[in-house]
């Protein structure tokens, strides 16, 4: 048992902590029972060490959830969210009691998990197990590389903390070994995660699911572990915390609790996990607690010690003047952090955009779009110093490094390029905390096939709108010879079914530098999809160019003075294939069908554009084709169930890329013969 453990009696308890405890308790087991839903188990099990950490060490100001040096606080086990929203009510901020009677009702704010953007507090969008964590990781990282790059002796303007809650069922998900595996290879030491070791899951307890060691192996990843203190005991945890913060490593502190504490029948049960207590039972916790208050009831007492306004304002008001003093010192720097941490972009931007496309244009290559956007990162990387790389391994195949890049690592004084490692899943979850914390644009790298490993990160970047940037290299069969188990066929589509995930599938280097330009001036996430072979430039004109950023446009057109009974066809095509659909134009001219060719390179984009030009680009009444080697179902909605569909319903196969297509028919000819079909 840890020294600090033993010093101290299991059994201690001060009536002003006791009582701040069990008012989170009795607010989360009324919520839940007014709801006739929820997780009232791991409130009533975590409430000390809630006390001990948001009382006694967390540095925030309900008055401002947003201050740039705020600590940042992580329920990774979301399913106990009222356990945070007790927490945000009973602190200060704006949610009041009415919102807590609302739990998990229509339009309140208090959801079922909780959710950035919805509740004022709430860092990032939990409930999914582990991936809080991986999340606090990324922002524990950003905390860190802001502080190397903006600090100065006598003027640390960035010095925050970021605490994390897991359960079991957490450290059991595999995101949350990624991640832990490189917090502790980076040396993250202003991460501390406390873990509510109560040994039961919702199938009841863990033992025959879950034997983990766990403080061995997270001391083998290389963290500073704190085990065997009593999560029941506020100052046992509250000194674990203080030990933690003296750690050049991060900590993890094992707190051994009773889920449902308080709770006289169902404590230490799974019965206590995710349902309500039930009346009996609640009235039998009230009794057993000394809580003779009505529901929702919280006396004014215990509101003015859990009340953090002052004391987060005094905090606020001291970073402050740190700051002023630091601006006066170093102008440049001091704006240059404030523009980053609002997510502003620069005020050059939107002419380094224009250069970069444009350049793209001039300098008409016949490259890989994953080369392209090798060089769109060069070019960005000259105006957007808040770039933040990497790649899952796999940098000189994603081409996610630019020349002036620096690793970072546990010992480098700068850093913006990340070697996350065969960690697709704790990638894209960090990715995701280190937007949420803002000062960086994160973005990463793997193949696509790869991002099945990490979709479920994918689906959080949009629901919680993080300007994430996921680069997906080797798109198609185009990879060749590594075979079906690295060529992507539903990849592309599925991505494309995940609401709020912008979609790039470009066909050339211009394509691809606008879709970086899209991807960086979105508040939201985007997927950029890329060739491993080569592609062929295309020349367009400025209209053309300016069309790109639709998601969809027109490429080649039908000459404006043909016959008005003339047949005629468009053909939709994205990435490697709208090569297909130009080369197909004139075999099909010769047979008197004239052809429209639409390059499509965001479905995504192109879907929220208005009527008008959907209609203009896609007119009603024309036959269609759509070209793509992935599976063909998805592009049913463009061309109708009489359009024709040029694609792959079947596994890849390992072989150069020349013979794979025309193996699987993806060809000029298969593109001829839908045409000559559906404009019969």
């Amino acid at each position: 048992m840890n020294a600090v453990a033993e010093a101290l009696p299991k059994t201690f308890r001060s009536p002003d902590t006791r009582q701040m405890a069990n008012a989170l308790r009795m607010l989360a087991v009324d919520a839940v029972q007014q709801a006739n839903s929820g997780h009232p188990g791991m409130p009533m099990g975590m409430a000390e060490i809630a006390v001990a950490l948001w009382k006694r060490h967390l540095k925030h100001n309900p008055a401002d959830p947003d201050w740039p040096d705020r600590d940042r606080f992580v329920l990774s086990n979301g399913h106990g969210s009222m356990l945070l929203y007790a927490l945000l009510h009973l602190t200060g901020y704006d949610l009041p009691m009415d919102e807590l009677k609302r739990f998990r009702q229509w339009g309140s704010k208090t959801p079922g998990h909780p959710e950035v953007g919805v509740t004022p507090g709430v860092e990032t969008t939990t409930g999914p197990l582990g991936q809080g964590f991986a999340n606090a990781v990324g922002m524990a990282l950003a905390e860190t590389l802001l502080a190397r790059e903006f600090n100065r002796p006598g003027h640390e303007i960035v010095d925050h903390r970021t605490y994390v809650f897991v359960g079991d069922g957490c450290l059991m998900e595999g995101v949350s070994h990624e991640a832990a595996s490189l917090a502790g290879t980076l040396r993250l030491n202003k991460l501390t995660v406390l873990y509510d070791d109560n040994g039961i899951s919702i199938d009841g307890h863990v033992q025959g699911w879950f034997s983990d060691d766990t403080p061995q192996r997270f001391a083998a990843y290389g963290w500073h572990v704190i085990p065997g203190i009593d999560g029941h005991d506020v100052e046992a945890v509250s000194q674990a915390i203080d030990e933690a913060r003296s750690s050049d490593r991060p900590t993890l502190i094992c707190c051994k609790t009773t889920i449902g504490q308080g709770a006289p029948l169902m404590a230490g049960t799974h019965d206590v996990h995710g349902a309500p207590l039930g009346a009996n039972e609640v009235q039998a916790t009230r009794l057993a607690l000394d809580w003779p208050h009505a529901p929702f009831e919280i006396p004014s007492s215990l509101y003015e010690r859990w009340n953090a306004r002052e004391q987060g304002a005094a905090a606020q008001q001291d970073w402050k003047r740190r700051m002023d003093a630091y601006r006066h010192a170093f102008p440049a720097q001091a704006a240059e952090f404030e523009r980053r941490m609002r997510g502003a972009l620069p005020p050059n931007w939107r002419d380094a955009a224009h250069a970069l496309v444009r350049d793209a244009d001039h300098a008409r290559q016949n490259i890989a779009t994953r080369k392209a956007s090798q060089n769109a990162i060069e070019g960005l990387a000259r105006v957007l110093p808040e770039l933040l790389g990497g790649s899952a391994d796999l940098t000189g195949s994603n081409l996610t490094r630019w020349k002036d890049a620096t690793d970072v690592t546990a010992s480098s004084e700068r850093g913006n390029y990340l070697h996350y490692g065969v960690r697709e899943f704790g990638m894209s979850a960090m990715m995701n905390g280190v937007a949420l914390h803002r000062g960086y644009l994160p973005f990463g790298g793997t193949f696509l096939t790869f991002s099945d490993y990490s979709r479920n990160a994918l689906r959080m970047a949009a629901l919680m709108k993080t300007r994430t940037v996921f680069v997906f290299t080797h798109d198609s069969i185009g990879l060749g010879e590594d075979g079906p188990t690295h060529q992507p066929i539903e990849h592309a589509a599925s991505l494309r079914l995940i609401p709020g995930l912008d979609v790039w599938r470009p066909c050339d280097a211009v394509e691809t530098a606008q879709a970086w330009v899209c991807a960086v001036e979105h508040d939201r996430p985007a997927c950029l999809l890329l060739s491993r072979q080569n592609l062929p430039f295309v020349p367009r004109d400025e209209a053309q160019i300016d069309g790109i950023e639709r998601g969809g446009y027109v490429l080649a057109d039908w000459p404006g003075a043909c016959e008005r009974d003339a047949r005629r066809v468009v053909l939709i095509a994205t990435g490697s294939e709208v090569a297909l659909a130009l080369t197909a134009i004139e075999p099909l001219k010769n047979e008197g069908i004239l052809a429209r060719v639409v390059s499509m390179p965001s479905t995504t984009v192109f879907d929220r554009q208005c009527h008008a030009w959907r209609e203009r680009v896609l007119p009603e009444g024309v036959p269609r084709v759509a070209i793509e080697a992935g599976v063909t179902a998805f592009w049913r909605q463009y061309v109708g169930l009489k359009g024709g569909v040029v694609g792959i319903d079947r596994f890849g196969e390992s072989a150069p890329a020349s013979e794979l297509y025309a193996h699987f028919g993806v060809t000029v000819a298969a593109v001829i013969d839908e045409a000559r079909r559906v404009a019969a």
